[in-house]
């Protein structure tokens, strides 16, 4: 089946409903059934989880699991930063006339992706970097550096799929789905993580807003400041009901990152670069 034409059965489903009642399903009870077949087929480290497999109650409760102590240890350093997620780096590089690359050949807008023309120019000639967490990753969201969360923006859209295949055939994908994006203010300037929903994404949801929450009935978009909580470099920032996409964006002169490569697997805790000496 070619992608054209598995992308147009995508565009024809009704991803959202799809995404609720899925985010529905996994809620329940009855899809505790469903762990084992799940954990085999996309291959989870069970060793790594936080309980024994049978202890879990339902899917979703297996799925934004956490990890047992000591399994992500965190590099230590005030200037060093870490890896937000587990998954695999997509696309990273220089912030240039307000584009960050999609894939190879495609490019998206950070003013549309944020939806914020003055935080976007506040990012130019920073750092980006794309992470993609699959199916079987650990989805729990933490911090790259130490900082205050100082605002959030919350931008309702489509929920198309972010793997490979929404990659390649939507335009503008991380700038289309709905995202949650958050900043922080750290000891070095500021920067925010995107979290971007994605087809089964049941929700993506913070630790500082409990309320705040994504694919909900005529959500309407949001741009608050706010005064929350500090986060030392690790902390749990939030976490994907299902598979999504981070875009970690820093201000210019505050990320050199180390020599990653497209397709490399990070684990959230280690080190992918540094705050450089200025």
């Amino acid at each position: 089946m070619s992608d054209q034409f598995r992308f147009l059965l995508v565009r024809l489903l009704p991803k959202k409903a799809i995404s609720r009642l899925a985010g529905h399903f996994a809620k329940s009870p009855v899809s505790r059934f469903l762990i084992p077949f799940y954990a085999r087929f996309f291959q989870v480290d069970l060793e790594e989880a936080e309980k024994p497999i049978g202890e879990y109650q339902s899917l979703t409760e297996f799925f934004t699991r956490r990890l047992r102590a000591g399994a992500r240890p965190v590099a230590a350093g005030e200037d060093i930063l870490t890896a937000p997620v587990d998954g695999v780096v997509s696309q990273f590089g220089l912030i240039q006339e307000g584009t960050l690359l999609q894939a190879k050949g495609v490019t998206y807008s950070l003013e549309q992706l944020l939806g914020d023309a003055r935080k976007a120019e506040s990012y130019e000639g920073g750092m980006y970097l794309t992470i993609y967490l699959s199916p079987r990753d650990y989805h729990r969201i933490h911090t790259c550096l130490k900082g205050t969360v100082s605002g959030y923006s919350y931008i309702p859209g489509s929920l198309y799929p972010v793997n490979p295949l929404g990659v390649r055939n939507v335009p503008g994908l991380f700038a289309r789905n709905e995202r949650l994006t958050t900043y922080l203010t750290s000891p070095f300037g500021e920067y925010a993580i995107v979290k971007v929903g994605a087809t089964i994404v049941g929700s993506v949801q913070v630790v500082y807003d409990k309320k705040l929450s994504t694919n909900v009935r005529n959500g309407q978009p949001a741009h608050e400041t706010v005064n929350g909580p500090l986060l030392e470099k690790g902390d749990e920032l939030g976490l994907f009901r299902f598979g999504s996409t981070v875009v970690c964006l820093f201000q210019p002169g505050m990320a050199k990152l180390d020599p990653l490569q497209e397709g490399q697997f990070v684990r959230m805790g280690e080190r992918i670069g540094e705050v450089p000496v200025k």
